[in-house]
Parts: structure tokens; C-alpha cells; sequence
């Protein structure tokens, strides 16, 4: 039976039409996030509660950490430095420059630093979508194609599998990986999101080896078991649209979750009014430690 855990805290009072891709700074101390569809990449210091943001002119997708101090993001048009000293950004590589119909979405580093994350339409329809392996020396290798929402890459503790989701199918997806080449085989369903109205997004990857998932459309997060597919817990969300998750904190052991007011009609805005803010949680257990870029 699911353990039903206490209800979200609200963190950030941010209203992002899109917030999404929480990622811990472990030199830092801070979390790194974005808004999708204002093209920001924004930053929360706990030991303050400061916030910044900064826009970088496309839709972003994905941010994280670079061992040089700057960070990747995969956005609109590609994959980029960004530098938050100065704002800038910098082309690294894009691949789809063919595909102006689509944006990146979701992605992570794997434990040997490469970044993977996936394009998809950026009208939501269709599946033009492909998953992209970003190697540290700037080539991005096509891994599979026919995404409609890439969505909430992880790997277990020991490297040999890789979670990855496409949102519309509702499951998640396990296949075997090789983190010496990076190569991924024999996919296969490791999770079905049976709630009604409720899709998977954003995941992140406990230290005891269970997946913590965000439901859109689910107001929770919930983690369950990759191996037997099922749910331990669960976290309420004063949101419909949760939408990703990330282990953060000085013990990594705060689960921070980001949401959207994206599509919510106004008169459903006044049922969940902190639509679009960021909320934590202290679920009981650490997360794995978030791996930076090796490029």
C-alpha cells in the first residue's frame, strides 16, 4: 500500500507557465531550474530564499551543472553554454537545425557526464521527437527517434539501466545500458501511471534505488519501485500540473518539485492558485547525488 506523505511546500512563488528541470548545485549550494515557455533559467539560494533569473531568448528545456563552473542547457535551438556571471550563452552544437517545428524538453547527465536530453514538437502533436546523447566533446549522437514528450531520465546506482519516458504512452521505460559507450538496448515498460487524467513527467533517482516521479494532471509526486512497478509513496502537490523533481539540499534529502499553470483555464486558476510555483518536500530518504557535464 502507498504511503501517503505530507502535502508539499510552497518554496518559490514563481506562477511559471512552465516551470520545469530542477537540478541541486552541489558546489553551490543553490537550485538551478527553468520556465520553458519564458526562456528562463532561474536560481534559488535556500540559505537566503533569493531568487534570479536570466532570459535567454529561446525555450529551454534542460540546465545542469559543468565542471568549469558554467552550466548546459538544451533549448530551443540546440545545446549551449550558459554563463550565469555574464548571461550569455554559447552554441555548443544543434542538432535538428532542419526541425524548427521542435524544441528540447527534458534531459540529464548520465553517470559518466554525457547529457542526454529530447526534442519534441513544440505543438504537441505528432512525434518528431528524438532522444540525443551530448558527448563531453561536443558531438550529439542520435540514440532513438519518435518521441512526442521526452520526459524523466534516470539511471540506477549501478549504471546497467537507463529510466526514460515519453509522456503521451503513460510508462516508464527501462533499458540496458552501457556507461562506458553509452549505448542503450532491449526497452522494455517498468511503470504504468494508472491514475485517471494523470501522465509521467519529471523523475529523480533515490539512493535505495526507487523512482520519484511527477504526475501531470496527478497533483503528486509518487515514488515507486522500477523493478516490480509498484507505488511506496506518495507526495500531494497544491498543483495539478507537477511536473519534475530533483533531490537538493546541503544532504541531498529535500525533495524540490517544480509545476505549471500552462493550459488551466482561469476559473480552474482559482482552485489552484500556486499553479506554476515550486514546492519541497523531506520524503525520508536522500536522492543520488546529480552528475555534472564532463565536456
Amino acid at each position: 500500500m502507498s504511503t501517503i506523505l505530507a502535502e508539499a511546500e510552497l518554496v518559490i512563488e514563481s506562477n511559471s507557465p512552465l516551470g520545469e528541470g530542477p537540478i541541486w548545485d552541489t558546489k553551490t549550494k543553490v537550485l538551478w531550474w527553468v520556465d520553458i515557455l519564458e526562456g528562463l533559467v532561474c536560481r534559488h539560494d535556500p540559505a537566503d530564499q533569493s531568487n534570479q533569473s536570466w532570459p535567454v531568448g529561446q525555450m529551454i528545456g534542460t540546465i545542469v551543472t559543468a565542471k568549469d563552473g558554467r552550466l548546459v542547457i538544451a533549448a530551443e535551438k540546440g545545446f549551449h553554454w550558459f554563463d550565469p556571471q555574464t548571461g550569455n550563452t554559447e552554441l555548443i552544437v544543434d542538432p535538428e537545425p532542419d526541425k524548427p517545428q521542435n524544441r528540447f524538453n527534458d534531459g540529464k547527465c548520465d553517470p559518466a557526464g554525457r547529457l542526454w536530453a529530447g526534442t519534441m514538437p513544440i505543438s504537441e502533436e505528432g512525434t518528431s521527437g528524438t532522444l540525443y546523447c551530448l558527448h563531453p566533446d561536443g558531438k550529439a549522437e542520435t540514440k532513438q527517434a519518435g518521441y512526442a514528450i521526452p520526459n524523466g531520465i534516470v539511471w540506477n546506482d549501478e549504471a546497467t539501466i537507463m529510466y526514460h519516458i515519453d509522456s503521451p504512452t503513460r510508462r516508464v521505460d527501462a533499458w540496458d545500458y552501457d556507461n562506458s559507450t553509452g549505448s542503450i538496448s532491449n526497452r522494455r515498460a517498468a511503470y504504468h501511471v494508472q491514475q485517471e487524467g494523470a501522465f509521467p513527467d519529471g523523475m529523480a533517482m533515490d539512493v535505495e534505488g526507487k523512482i520519484w516521479l511527477a504526475l501531470w494532471g496527478g497533483w503528486a509526486v509518487i515514488r515507486f519501485d522500477p523493478v516490480n512497478g509498484e507505488e511506496l509513496a506518495r507526495i500531494p502537490v497544491p498543483a495539478s500540473r507537477t511536473s519534475a523533481c530533483a533531490f537538493g539540499g546541503p544532504n541531498l534529502d529535500t525533495l524540490f518539485i517544480t509545476t505549471a499553470k500552462k493550459d488551466i483555464t482561469p476559473k480552474n486558476l482559482e482552485k489552484e492558485p500556486l499553479a506554476g510555483c515550486v514546492f519541497k518536500s523531506n520524503p525520508g530518504v536522500c536522492g543520488q547525488p546529480p552528475v555534472s557535464f564532463a565536456g
